[in-house]
């Protein structure tokens, strides 16, 4: 595997699909799909951070999902797959009634 090499179909799927379901375990919807909506733009800019940032970074996270998230914000649309895929594994929530005064 290299930094250069396009995800495969499959490898991206899967990685959506875990950054996905950890974002939904602790609840933080609403705030990374912000985050995301905001640092669009950035995408690219934060995928080669990720490159220079790995040697501190790969202790913590180990380097294979660096470098995996790092291959997958350099692709264009990514950002718009994982707030999809974030969105769409959003639980629909009960609309609490308003208090009355």
């Amino acid at each position: 595997m290299s930094w250069d090499e396009p995800l495969t179909e499959a490898e991206r799927e899967a990685l959506l699909d875990e950054i996905s379901a950890g974002v939904c375990r602790r609840g933080l919807q609403t705030p990374v799909i912000f985050a995301l909506e905001m640092h669009r733009p950035l995408a690219f800019v934060a995928s080669q951070s990720m490159i220079v940032l790995a040697p501190m970074l790969a202790p913590l996270l180990g380097i294979e999902r660096i470098e995996n998230v790092s291959r997958l914000l350099r692709e264009s649309g990514s950002i718009d797959r994982l707030i999809e895929r974030i969105d769409r594994s959003d639980p629909p929530r009960a609309e609490s009634p308003t208090p009355s005064i």
